[in-house]
């Protein structure tokens, strides 16, 4: 009932959203006699304002078309390579007919981004495809918005994720590097973890960046509420049926309306400010921080329904039973033994601020992957970076794409050079020192005291 509420009250709001963004040209163009009126940037401002409070926001696009190799600017094409019911496998192929380019491109790594299936589209990750495109080839899983799918289709649980990924690794190949940010930390490490199990080829290197691998640790306001609630609260608090006008029309998901209130809750005086700062803007005629108000926004407020059965699994799996750190989680029959993982390299990052992944949550990756030698685990605290920064913005860009970039360039050379049977070391730019050496790498990580501030 509730679902359909919002759809109703969605739908008496879309008029008034059009006239609010109508109204505001009429009182800013430069032709039109209302804008010589008194007050007419105020009015303008008031109501482009009043449109972006009350306009659908809805899934962005990623809108790469063109990316730097070597000092050459190439073309970018977005495919489609494989398509599933809950997911697209997306790669960004890249073209040019430089021919230094183009050598370059062949000889470079593949990355699997596994993007988050937690409320935002995979679109949030924008950025972190546009640098890594500069060095790699990549592949992004593009999760499908619950509500368009057909319950015909069938449920989709946590197990599935996990066989999702497994999938898409095989069909890319070995030799791919696995990046995942936030959430999927879990689920990618419990895919490689029965491939492991299974004696099947693991990914080249794993990069994990702040994701809940143990919740127990530096537990945040979202790890809180996972855990002091029953998984029965979850289910008939925050579980509703897809409405009639969507093709998923009957299937049970935790909407993405939901989660947008819960994101905006965490921090609602900094959304406020944000649109005062806005309003602002637009009285002034600062068109450039306007304009990156609104990219921002236009990403944040898109968000997705998730289907009910992988959210209540998630909840349960990792927030309350913490059965992948306590070793008793099984994904159809077979337990999940992060320890069997010899082939790959592994990197954690984690941000200085992050509020919403704390501290030592991913790091805990390496305290289950004893497989993995000291030598090929290493771990990164980003100084001054919040969830959001370790996969987006300066810092992503100038602190963490460079280690990530170095990390998976050193041990993809390792790699081939042990495959060829001549010994070779690696390269002096690795991310850090091993992360069970804590000594020899704590001149290169910020004070284990942070504040939770955002």
């Amino acid at each position: 009932m509730l679902y359909q509420l919002y759809e109703t009250q969605r739908a008496m709001m879309a008029p008034f959203a059009e006239f609010a963004s109508a109204s505001a040209k009429l009182y800013s163009h430069p032709l039109s006699p209302f804008t010589h009126t008194p007050m007419a940037q105020r009015v303008a401002a008031g109501l482009g304002l009043v449109h972006r409070l009350a306009k659908e926001y809805e899934k962005p696009p990623f809108g790469i078309s063109g990316v730097t190799v070597g000092g050459v600017e190439v073309a970018v094409q977005e495919q489609v390579i494989q398509t599933r019911p809950f997911c697209r496998l997306l790669r960004f192929k890249r073209f040019t007919d430089n021919p230094q380019a183009l050598a370059r491109m062949k000889e470079q790594p593949t990355v699997l981004v596994v993007a988050p299936l937690s409320g935002h589209h995979s679109t949030l990750l924008r950025d972190t495809v546009k640098s890594l495109l500069q060095d790699h080839k990549v592949f992004i899983t593009d999760w499908t918005d619950a509500r368009m799918v057909p319950v015909d289709d069938g449920p989709f649980h946590l197990d599935d994720y996990v066989a999702y990924v497994q999938d898409f690794i095989r069909l890319i190949g070995p030799d791919v590097n696995v990046m995942s940010v936030c959430q999927p930390t879990v689920p990618v490490l419990a895919a490689v973890s029965l491939m492991a199990s299974a004696g099947e080829p693991t990914p080249r290197t794993l990069t994990m960046m702040g994701g809940p691998i143990d919740a127990r640790r530096s537990p945040t306001a979202v790890n809180n509420l996972a855990i002091n609630k029953s998984h029965d609260w979850f289910e008939h608090n925050v579980i509703y049926r897809v409405p009639l006008n969507y093709p998923g029309a009957g299937r049970r998901v935790y909407p993405g309306f939901l989660q947008h209130t819960g994101f905006v809750a965490m921090n609602p005086d900094r959304h406020l400010t944000s649109h005062y700062d806005y309003f602002l803007d637009l009285i002034r005629g600062d068109e450039g921080s306007a304009d990156s108000h609104r990219q921002f926004y236009d990403e944040y407020n898109a968000v997705l329904d998730m289907p009910a059965e992988y959210y209540l699994d998630t909840i349960k799996t990792v927030f309350q039973d913490f059965a992948l750190v306590n070793g008793t989680w099984e994904v159809r029959g077979q337990l999940v033994r992060p320890q069997d993982i010899h082939q790959s390299a592994l990197l954690t990052v984690e941000g200085e601020l992050d509020d919403i992944s704390g501290a030592g949550q991913t790091r805990a990756a390496h305290d289950l992957c004893l497989g993995i030698p000291e030598d090929r685990r290493f771990h990164y605290d980003v100084p001054g970076a919040g969830h959001y920064g370790i996969f987006s913005g300066r810092r992503w860009r100038d602190l963490v794409y460079p280690r990530v970039r170095d990390f998976i360039q050193s041990h993809v050379a390792v790699r081939q050079t042990a495959a060829s049977g001549t010994p070779e070391a690696p390269s002096a730019q690795q991310p850090e020192a091993p992360a069970s050496r804590a000594p020899a790498a704590s001149a290169a990580r910020p004070a284990r005291s942070r504040s939770r501030k955002a």
